[in-house]
């Protein structure tokens, strides 16, 4: 297992990547309500619609995912020319960083999948779609834009969910024009016939689609390789990257010794959009030539992720950092938690009438120089939250050689008092952003600063925060601290 510092260090370099994905966009609709009743009319349930919500599903759903882990996304897919092509293209709007070229049929059906929801039970799916490949019209028109996508990208996703746009061969000439470009490829498949897919670098097949496709056994280790050089043999691909459910996922990789990589044990709500996640952050990690063991490693956490929530879901990149620093600090509590937890748990607090306190730093070799500022912003506050620079923030501000401590310790350290309530590690240089979402009624700084020096202050003060400045305990520094360790 790499340790977590360096798959988060991976984690951040993926963030600078830029992925092609092309693929079979759906609109997901779920209509959600209760059924107490028996229709009058057939021995069915009534759903008494309470609500209804919308979201990207398909290669959308890939895009979604990409765009959690701050990956640049050229997107290109077919919709009709109806409501549903419109939605879909507002959402993928809205989708940070996201560059979307939408192929519109005229004689096509954008994809539907309307799920009925009582409670927690689905009780039907209705699906409206067209499955005919395209005309040459419109095959055509995908791969100009693929064309022009490809020389800007460092990996391709091929997203097929069996409704016609890689029917005719248009997945092999994607393929080949990645190949052409020395873009590898990574295709979520579908069906049986794996031919299509010739030469790219990596299909994402779960157990039940390998044993489908090989026509082999998946039952354990040995009958998973077996059947992923069977496909790597027989169709041309290079590498398999099997998912496991709970048994985690194997690598098989042609001249390569396959490897096994266990899941963390999570609650499974729902595994919808797993797959997508998984294909999203290899073809991430290849995008940024990051070691592939460390790429699936990074899916696998991310995979974790999103089983544990409802509905097609994505897994963002301060998910997977807190996943990862969670598993290394064990035992360490529920105060160490990703920015969006942070900003429910303010809410909460807020709710509750609590002001909210906040204060930064890199907190290397914690002091008492540190301890008097976290305590004098205790006393201003009701609620704590200390944000840690990260190691790679921290080597940009202190220098090569800091921080002594890892991010992981630091954290923990910060955690266990009982003066601090949460703790949110950042990567920026300042906690600027943080500030900006969290809004706390205090922040304190260490009074080293002016308030006119203090870059944050013009955010705190437009939204109208409080500014404390802390007093400072003589003769403390991890400077110096470090200084006379090296004497």
């Amino acid at each position: 297992m790499t340790p977590a510092a360096e798959l988060l260090e991976s984690l951040e370099t993926i963030a600078g990547a830029r992925v092609l994905c092309v693929g079979d966009v759906m609109l997901d609709r779920f209509v959600y309500g209760g059924a107490e009743r028996i229709s009058p009319e057939a021995p069915i349930p009534v759903l008494r619609v309470e609500r209804q919500m919308e979201m990207l599903g398909g290669a959308g759903n890939v895009a979604r995912n990409l765009a959690g882990l701050g990956v640049s996304t050229a997107f290109v897919s077919v919709v009709g020319r109806d409501a549903a092509g419109t939605r879909i293209a507002a959402l993928l709007g809205e989708l940070t960083d996201t560059e979307a070229n939408l192929v519109n049929g005229d004689n096509r059906t954008t994809s539907i999948k309307t799920r009925y929801i009582a409670g927690s039970q689905q009780m039907l799916r209705a699906d409206e779609e067209s499955l005919e490949p395209l005309d040459g019209r419109l095959r055509e028109k995908v791969l100009k834009a693929v064309r022009g996508a490809l020389p800007d990208c460092g990996a391709v996703i091929l997203a097929d969910y069996g409704k016609g746009m890689f029917g005719g061969g248009l997945a092999n000439q994607v393929i080949s024009l990645a190949i052409e470009a020395s873009v590898p490829v990574v295709v979520d498949p579908q069906g049986r016939d794996y031919a299509p897919y010739s030469g790219a670098d990596l299909v994402t097949p779960n157990l039940k689609e390998l044993a489908e496709a090989s026509g082999q056994s998946t039952d354990g280790d040995e009958e998973i390789i077996a059947a992923a050089n069977r496909l790597i043999d027989g169709t041309g691909v290079k590498g398999v990257l099997a998912t496991r459910s709970a048994d985690g996922m194997s690598l098989i990789v042609k001249g390569e010794a396959p490897r096994h990589f266990a899941a963390e044990a999570r609650d499974v709500f729902d595994v919808s959009g797993a797959g997508d996640t998984v294909a999203a952050t290899m073809a991430a990690g290849l995008a940024a030539r990051i070691p592939a063991g460390r790429a699936v490693e990074l899916a696998n956490t991310a995979a974790g992720i999103v089983v544990g929530k409802i509905g097609t879901a994505a897994a963002y990149a301060d998910d997977i950092a807190a996943a990862l620093r969670a598993a290394e600090l064990a035992g360490s509590g529920m105060k160490i938690v990703p920015r969006r937890t942070a900003f429910d748990r303010v809410e909460q607090w807020r709710g509750q009438g609590l002001k909210v306190g906040f204060t930064n730093g890199c907190f290397d070799l914690l002091h008492p120089g540190h301890l008097s500022v976290i305590a004098q912003a205790k006393k201003a506050c009701d609620r704590l939250i200390v944000a840690l620079n990260s190691d790679a923030s921290t080597r940009r501000l202190k220098g090569p050689k800091r921080p002594i401590q890892g991010e992981a310790a630091r954290a923990a350290v910060l955690a266990s008092l009982e003066t601090v309530d949460l703790v949110v590690i950042f990567e920026d240089d300042t906690p600027a952003d943080l500030i900006e979402l969290l809004k706390p009624e205090v922040f304190v700084k260490g009074a080293d600063y002016r308030i006119e020096d203090i870059p944050e202050a013009k955010i705190v003060r437009a939204y109208g925060g409080e500014i404390v400045l802390a007093e400072l305990a003589d003769g403390h520094s991890t400077t110096s601290t470090i200084a006379r360790i090296a004497e």
